[in-house]
């Protein structure tokens, strides 16, 4: 069997970090909102029915991470993802949840034939 390589660390925490960013609801809403095209942050609110405030500390958070960026137009912020990656790894843990759910169902009926 191959033998991991140590890692440091820095590089465990910086990770741990960037998986914590996606550990709120609130930004995994606000990321599949940005999907497509940037918006401000006035669209989002609406689109999430929640405080500006809230919006904007989780957008905040996402920027300073570089998964965001974000650009001032007059007295509005818009916001667009950064980092593309993201989705792929959303979608990855999506798929991976998908088929568990699968699999569940499955062993659900087939206890319910006994």
């Amino acid at each position: 069997m191959k033998q991991a390589l140590p890692v440091s660390p820095e590089v465990v925490q910086q990770v741990a970090e960037y998986f914590s960013l996606l550990s709120e609801p609130m930004r995994l809403r606000l990321l599949h909102l940005l999907r497509d095209e940037e918006k401000c942050v006035q669209e989002l609110v609406e689109a999430t029915q929640t405080s500006q405030a809230n919006v904007s500390k989780h957008l905040k958070v996402m920027w300073q991470a570089g998964i965001l960026s974000r650009r001032s137009e007059g007295t509005s912020a818009y916001y667009r993802v950064e980092d593309e990656m993201i989705f792929e790894l959303c979608n990855r843990v999506c798929d991976r949840l998908a088929t568990r759910l699968e699999q569940q169902a499955r062993n659900f009926r087939v206890l319910n034939k006994n």
